[in-house]
């Protein structure tokens, strides 16, 4: 696949992945698409007649795989939720002729990226029916709402020291109409509810309905909401339906909850991957804990590039450029070691694909990886890797325009290697 051909197909999914939701049923229509059987985890699995296969958990995570023959797994991890701010239950505030939605926070937000910014709502309703409860993914895909900034005449500290409330400073309005239950109303237009029909209750996010675009003298940058993460889950999507090969035992992991700490029953901290690794496993007749000890994870999430106007936030010759590669974290709080890291470097060369180790600034904080809370559960070799972006969790985000194809050519070629490991050493196959 050519460079401005993933562009395109890049910018398609971050227009439809508004939320971790949408995010999953966008990857389960692409599966579908390419042959791929859906299982669901409280049925038995029979695995023998087909080879692809996928399988949600709370509709907000997914992973999905194809079966080979080598004695190991090729795992990828990316996380599908964004920073974002979601709806709470009672919602609705009139103040000044402003009807304004109550939310909360969801995730690290940087907050004043959020100000000015046209949003819309998208996530999972239930719909009860008698006694019956039904699951809606919802996306209203237009403009509704907006968090409206102080202006400079009313707030003469705003440019020097712009502290954000966000119970006061980040509710977004919706209207001029003293409307009981607005949300309600659009749910109900929307998914056409009947008289029959209640709604009990949902899971809701705003998002920013800008498109992704280029910009710079020869579109050197992208622009685009929701970059964190979902760049690094498209390129290994793609890398994961492109690779060719018949051997290896590949998994593409989408987990929610990353923004949050990953601690729900689908996060990177659950059960999910080793629940999955123990029935493939068990078809395989194969020994899991052989199994594991012969895979690999590439855990992929963005980091800081150098800022333009504050380099000094980066460390001195460890730093993170756009356009130059993918980026090798090795900071204190990743997994990645120099075994792993030799394995990374050593499959980006056979790609002729850049990379560049990153460690964060001694001064500065960095968080916790994929790879990392998923070692809390299942224990295999593992390296954080991932795409270097400036304005993180900012309604809009910043990344170099080659730097997403590099990681989707770096996660193909990973697809399609075998990692045999000896005692004293590692092939590339």
């Amino acid at each position: 696949m050519k460079l401005e051909k993933y562009n395109t197909e890049l910018f398609k999914f971050i227009e439809n992945a508004t939320c971790s939701f949408t995010g999953v049923k966008t990857i389960k229509n692409i599966l579908l698409e390419h042959n791929f059987i859906e299982l669901e985890e409280n049925e038995t699995w029979n695995l023998k007649s087909h080879n692809r296969y996928f399988v949600t958990r709370n509709d907000a995570s997914l992973i999905a795989f194809t079966l080979g023959e080598n004695d190991s797994f090729n795992i990828t991890c990316t996380h599908i939720d964004t920073p974002s701010f979601m709806i709470k239950p009672k919602n609705t505030i009139y103040e000044k002729n402003y009807l304004k939605l109550n939310v909360i926070p969801y995730g690290g937000l940087l907050n004043y990226g959020w100000l000015d910014e046209a949003l819309s709502i998208a996530g999972r309703i239930i719909i009860k029916k008698d006694k019956t409860y039904y699951k809606e993914i919802v996306d209203f895909k237009k403009p509704l709402l907006c968090i409206p900034s102080v202006a400079i005449h009313q707030n003469s500290n705003a440019n020097d020291n712009l502290k954000l409330n966000a119970q006061v400073d980040m509710l977004p309005i919706i209207s001029l109409k003293d409307t009981q239950d607005p949300l309600k109303d659009l749910i109900k237009k929307e998914l056409k509810i009947t008289k029959n029909e209640e709604i009990c209750d949902y899971d809701l996010f705003l998002y920013s309905t800008s498109k992704p675009q280029y910009f710079g003298l020869e579109n050197e940058f992208i622009i685009s909401p929701r970059i964190d993460d979902l760049t690094c889950t498209h390129s290994a999507l793609k890398a994961f339906l492109a690779a060719k090969t018949n051997q290896n035992n590949n998994l593409f992991c989408a987990f929610n909850s990353e923004e949050i700490g990953s601690l729900t029953t689908e996060g990177a901290d659950s059960s999910f991957l080793m629940d999955i690794l123990k029935r493939i496993s068990a078809f395989l007749e194969k020994d899991i804990s052989q199994l594991i000890s012969n895979s690999t994870i590439l855990s992929a999430d963005n980091t800081h590039a150098t800022h333009p106007n504050h380099p000094g936030n980066s460390d001195i010759n460890n730093e993170a450029l756009l356009n130059q590669g993918v980026v090798i974290s090795k900071d204190i709080s990743s997994t990645t070691n120099s075994v792993t890291s030799s394995i990374f470097k050593g499959l980006c060369e056979q790609a002729k694909v850049p990379y560049q180790d990153f460690v964060t600034k001694n001064d500065l904080t960095s968080g916790s990886t994929l790879s990392g809370i998923s070692l809390r559960h299942v224990s295999i070799d593992s390296i954080d890797i991932g795409l270097c972006e400036l304005a993180m969790h900012g309604a809009k985000e910043i990344i170099g325009s080659l730097d997403s194809y590099y990681l989707y050519q770096a996660f193909k070629k990973f697809y399609e290697i075998n990692i045999i490991k000896e005692k004293d050493r590692i092939n590339l196959e």
